[in-house]
């Protein structure tokens, strides 16, 4: 042995360390989302550009037009796809644009199930437009598993569903949905508008299609359109990233800037609106003027236990009967913070008339028949101070 020199065994190799999953918030600031390699601007830069220089025939930097791609819009659908736990993500105009395309992977003569208390939207798009294209719906109870099971034909090819539903907050066992219709070879999607990827990851449960309304609580602040759209299946994504660059309805730069920036904060708001929304669920609950409220956090509500279970909290959505039109006139016109708007998931607490509003289109005796009542009126419960927000409830109840 050398004088001088110690002999060692050499140290033994080790695996390296799996890195941990992003928790909810991390991801949601930092998901798909990279210092911009030329300045190091930690936001991501708005792409305001039509089209891209190429340096030779058939040589781009991944980006050629924007209606087919455009890098802000890329750091989005990457940021979506992350949330929802899915691999592709695809930005879009309007969450009926989303819807649309989702629709455009049927041709005629195909037959789709749907949740039969959605967005009054979702059945004008179904009713008023894609029917007379060839396709043809059904809208059932998703509730009952025996209900879809008997709706389903040998030309289904789709089953719509929204959970929690706008407006009466039905929910759906999607477990059992994914179950019976990949049985039955049937596609799946979930808007999960409502829900948002805090509260609910339909991917996970086994569905196939996850659909938003980015103009809603992932936005966040009421100042922007957007629909998102999360699938596994690359040949899906395919299809849809297809359609996408042809009918063109895709979510602008500046859009897609605003999203994401709404994104970061996501968590923190949702679990304020959840927080919120249970307490004036309480309060409304035991109010006597009002005839029924409608929120799966309350344990009177007929799918409590499943909310609990497949969801991570209830939402900030909450409905509740006047029990006339007369009455929700009164108190609609009586409220003061609380705004008197369309949409929903802003910070700010917003209310409407779903009859009047966002289910005008759907015919008086169906709205009955799922619910819509003349007398029911919808609150997004915002971030405010929860005593304000109780206080303004109320003082317009006072007038009913």
């Amino acid at each position: 042995m050398e004088k001088g020199r110690i002999l060692t065994n050499p140290a033994p190799s080790t695996p390296p360390m799996e890195r941990k999953p992003m928790g909810f918030s991390t991801k949601a600031i930092h998901a798909g989302i990279e210092a911009d390699p030329t300045t190091g601007s930690l936001m991501t830069p708005i792409h305001l550009t039509s089209t891209f220089l190429q340096e030779e025939l058939g040589k781009d930097k991944g980006y050629v037009y924007s209606r087919v791609a455009n890098p802000t819009r890329t750091v989005l659908e990457k940021n979506i796809a992350a949330l929802e736990n899915g691999k592709h993500g695809m930005a879009f105009a309007s969450g009926m644009a989303a819807e649309a395309a989702v629709f455009h992977l049927l041709k005629a003569g195909d037959h789709v199930v749907v949740s039969r208390n959605v967005y009054g939207g979702t059945y004008r798009l179904a009713r008023l437009v894609l029917e007379d294209f060839g396709l043809k719906f059904d809208f059932v109870d998703t509730t009952e598993i025996q209900s879809v099971k008997e709706s389903i034909r040998p030309t289904t090819r789709l089953m719509f569903i929204e959970t929690p539903t706008n407006p009466t907050m039905e929910i759906t066992d999607l477990r059992a949905i994914a179950k019976l219709a990949k049985s039955r070879k049937v596609l799946t999607a979930v808007d999960n508008t409502f829900a948002t990827p805090y509260l609910q990851n339909p991917l996970d449960l086994g569905i196939d299609i996850v659909l938003h309304s980015a103009t809603k609580y992932l936005n966040g602040h009421s100042d922007m359109l957007g629909g998102l759209v999360v699938v596994n299946d690359a040949k899906i994504a395919e299809r849809l990233r297809f359609i996408q660059k042809s009918v063109g309805g895709i979510m602008s730069p500046f859009e897609a800037w605003m999203c994401i920036r709404g994104i970061k904060t996501l968590a923190v708001r949702m679990a304020r609106h959840d927080a919120n929304a249970i307490e004036v669920a309480a309060f409304l609950n035991t109010h006597r003027k009002i005839k029924k409220v409608h929120y799966p956090g309350l344990v009177g509500h007929p799918q409590h236990w499943l909310a609990r279970k497949q969801m991570r909290g209830f939402g900030g959505i909450i409905s509740f009967d006047l029990g006339s039109l007369d009455k929700a006139k009164k108190f609609l016109k009586s409220v003061r913070l609380c705004a008197l708007a369309e949409s929903l998931g802003g910070v700010e607490s917003l209310i409407s008339h779903p009859a009047t509003m966002t289910h005008a289109s759907v015919p008086p005796e169906e709205r009955q028949r799922i619910g819509v009542t003349d007398g029911l009126v919808r609150i997004s419960v915002g971030i405010e101070d929860l005593d304000d927000i109780i206080d303004d409830l109320k003082q317009a109840l006072a007038t009913t």
